[in-house]
């Protein structure tokens, strides 16, 4: 680069490095791009794996299972939310409280509005206490006892999959693994530790529909009781979407016809331009 009268030093060093800049041949460039990309891609991933690792903190994460209500249009099995109930009844009830669910809330949808009175009435024993004006208004909290230790509607953490994982996940402490009194070990749990003993078992409850009372049986039916629980309104959502698709496969065709029809007189007319003479 040949120095002018009048261009400063600056000017001549911009210049040059532009020249260099310029120069480069096009393998090159190539080259750095693909240097460029491959750190990227390597910071990126260890970035994703220190994260993955910190999150999980030896925490084993819960598979996912296929559930007969995960569907995009699939219901609730209402003969698993009524075993699901039992268990609950049974086996969970005495620490764990429902203040948001009532006896009357199981009406139509596992019981009938007798049963469900009649279910009120063994929890006090005394005719139909849990009835007002012939409806059934009793919570489950007053029945199970449980509000002395909990409370609030049904919470599912980590959803069906992560319940039902810490119900059957309850084994021995790896070797080296110790635990203080009163903990039990579950790899399902943060921490490992937990402080709720085994819940549930083979036999441990009869179902009134003669279905075997296998571990995974039991886990299974409670797990289905809590999402319903958790969401009454699961069903009529997925009704609701239904319909709702319906309606929508009769209208878009409509609504695009209508539009098409309308606006073809201002997308095919022609403007032309004529210039005054």
């Amino acid at each position: 680069v040949v120095a002018r009268p009048g261009h400063s030093a600056r000017t001549i060093l911009q210049a040059v490095a532009l020249s260099s800049k310029s120069g480069l041949s096009r393998g090159r460039k190539v080259m750095l791009s693909a240097l460029g990309m491959l750190a990227a891609g390597g910071a990126g991933l260890a970035v994703a794996l220190h994260s993955a690792v910190s999150a999980s903190d030896l925490e084993l994460h819960p598979p996912s299972y296929p559930w007969s209500h995960s569907g995009f249009l699939s219901s609730l099995d209402h003969t698993s939310i009524r075993r699901g109930f039992q268990v609950y009844k049974q086996v969970c009830s005495s620490c764990h409280s429902m203040d948001f669910v009532a006896y009357r809330h199981l009406v139509g949808v596992c019981y009938t509005e007798d049963e469900a009175k009649a279910l009120a009435a063994e929890v006090w024993g005394l005719g139909m206490p849990g009835t007002q004006d012939g409806r059934v208004v009793m919570r489950l909290s007053v029945a199970g006892g449980g509000s002395r230790r909990g409370g609030g509607r049904a919470d599912l953490h980590g959803g069906e999959d992560y319940i039902f994982s810490l119900l059957t996940g309850y084994c021995e402490p790896p070797t080296g693994v110790s635990l203080r009194e009163g903990l039990y070990f579950n790899p399902y749990f943060p921490g490992q530790a937990i402080a709720m003993a085994p819940p549930i078992y083979t036999d441990v409850l009869e179902f009134d529909d003669g279905t075997p009372a296998t571990m995974s049986q039991i886990a299974k039916d409670v797990c289905t009781f809590l999402r319903w629980a958790s969401e009454p309104e699961h069903d009529h959502r997925k009704r609701m979407g239904l319909k709702m698709l319906m309606m929508m496969a009769l209208l878009v065709p409509l609504i695009y016809t209508i539009k098409r029809h309308k606006w073809s007189v201002l997308k095919s007319r022609k403007l032309a331009y004529r210039p005054p003479k």
